[in-house]
């Protein structure tokens, strides 16, 4: 057993060999989880493998396919991830790398000609990812475009932001359904669908603007045409989560787009997750990868994009956000990646990430259906949030900030309860906890991350 393994169970009768009296201890950091307090559904953890970068992972030996699809979707060798979301094309063309084809590269006549849709049976890379992740038992599918296609658009063009042309609204719609429609023929049910990425910003790729107010707009013209094929709306995959907020209050002020939209999505690269979006509807943090400039494995070296940073950053959206669900941006790409997994196409191999480990600590344990419990810690160093499954098991994650080890007693339901750490060395490592009694002592690493889950 490791030096990291026997802290984490020391308990009381060996405080005295740590510095720590059992007199003291009743004054140490406590953690006490309010079952009877809910706080928010969780729809479920997920990523992305848009602009092609599933081609990545394909290219490599069949082996490693498999591995790196158990790191993602397998809930006992991996991550366990449940939502996958996918790039709905808007190019003329899927060539070079990292443009997602449309499937309408060219204008039909007009936005009332009768459409001229193709189909490769691909898309990038992601109709095979997506039946991977249905044989993983994954259920919901995030759709969603980051402009439509150019003819469509003012700009003549997918990139480079420019709005779409109010005549091109029905056909717009009538597109992002029929791509869903697309993958239905394929065996996937797309369950949510989103018109836009960051509709705040314009930048040299695929993108699009939407101000708040023709957001809201358009939601009116998407809506019933999604819900007469069970789409669920999505909106609006603000690039800062303050940005967020405005296209969320302008469709809740709408009572006509209120009554479309299901899910309000937002990211946080231009302003964080500081609060919660103004809507009673479902709430999901989107897309997020952090800002570096190198490939990254470490849990906690300060950079901002290592683990440790990823663990910090989903509890903010799980208890500033209150978000429903949380994704990820990629599960692999290449070279300076912030992703998950870094594919090296030269060696055909790859190489995986702390954060990774850190996303999956929740994602794992952290099932589709659960609920966050209230949760009180004592010691401000720690971040500490709790879950109950729908099969009854309970979930709570304690992120140790602070340099030094960390005693407390945990308060949960009574039953078998499992600790997992995430460190600088260990990787959701599993060691029992002794008892079945609710109240239990354990000593946290410091900068670590700690998953128990009592069943």
């Amino acid at each position: 057993m490791s030096r990291h393994h026997r802290a984490l169970l020391a308990p009381i009768l060996a405080l005295p060999l740590l510095g720590i009296s059992p007199a003291t201890m009743e004054n140490a950091s406590q953690i006490r989880v309010d079952h009877h307090r809910v706080l928010q559904k969780i729809d479920g953890f997920g990523f992305s493998q848009a602009f092609r970068r599933n081609e990545l992972v394909r290219a490599l030996p069949a082996a490693k396919q498999r591995e790196i699809l158990d790191l993602w979707l397998s809930p006992e060798k991996g991550a366990g991830l449940s939502i996958l979301r996918l790039g709905i094309g808007s190019s003329p063309t899927g060539s070079p790398y990292d443009l997602m084809a449309s499937i309408q590269p060219e204008d039909p006549g007009g936005p009332t000609a009768p459409p001229k849709y193709v189909w490769d049976g691909e898309d990038g890379g992601q109709v095979w990812l997506a039946k991977e992740a249905r044989r993983y038992g994954v259920t919901r599918f995030y759709a969603d475009a980051w402009s439509a296609p150019g003819y469509m658009k003012d700009n003549g063009s997918d990139s480079n932001g420019g709005t779409l042309l109010p005549e091109w609204r029905q056909a717009y719609a009538n597109y992002l359904v029929q791509y869903a429609k697309f993958y239905a023929k394929e065996g996937i049910r797309i369950t949510d669908i989103g018109f836009t990425n960051e509709p705040d910003l314009t930048v040299s790729y695929a993108s699009m603007r939407f101000t708040p107010k023709e957001a809201a707009e358009f939601v009116k013209v998407l809506g019933p045409t999604a819900a007469r094929t069970g789409l669920k709306v999505v909106c609006c995959d603000a690039a800062g989560w303050s940005e967020q907020r405005e296209y969320t209050a302008a469709i809740e002020a709408d009572p006509v787009a209120r009554r479309w939209v299901a899910t309000h999505a937002g990211h946080p690269y231009v302003s964080p997750v500081d609060g919660p979006l103004p809507t009673d509807r479902p709430v999901w943090m989107s897309e997020w990868s952090p800002n570096g400039t190198t490939w990254n494995e470490e849990w906690d070296d300060g950079s901002g994009y290592d683990g440790f940073a990823v663990a910090q950053q989903i509890h903010d959206s799980l208890t500033l956000g209150k978000a429903n669900g949380y994704v990820f941006w990629f599960g692999a790409s290449r070279g300076a990646t912030r992703g998950l997994i870094q594919i090296d196409e030269a060696t055909s191999t790859y190489r995986v990430s702390k954060r990774l480990w850190a996303l999956a600590a929740y994602s794992r344990f952290v099932r589709p259906g659960a609920v966050r419990l209230s949760v009180a810690a004592a010691d401000p160093a720690l971040k500490v949030t709790a879950f109950r499954n729908a099969g009854g098991s309970e979930v709570v994650e304690i992120l140790n900030t602070s340099a030094a080890p960390v005693t407390t007693k945990i308060t949960t339901r009574p039953g078998r309860a499992t600790a997992y750490l995430t460190d600088r060395e260990h990787s959701l490592a599993a060691t029992p906890l002794p008892g079945l009694r609710p109240g239990r002592s354990l000593t946290l690493a410091p900068r670590s991350l700690t998953t128990v889950v009592v069943r």
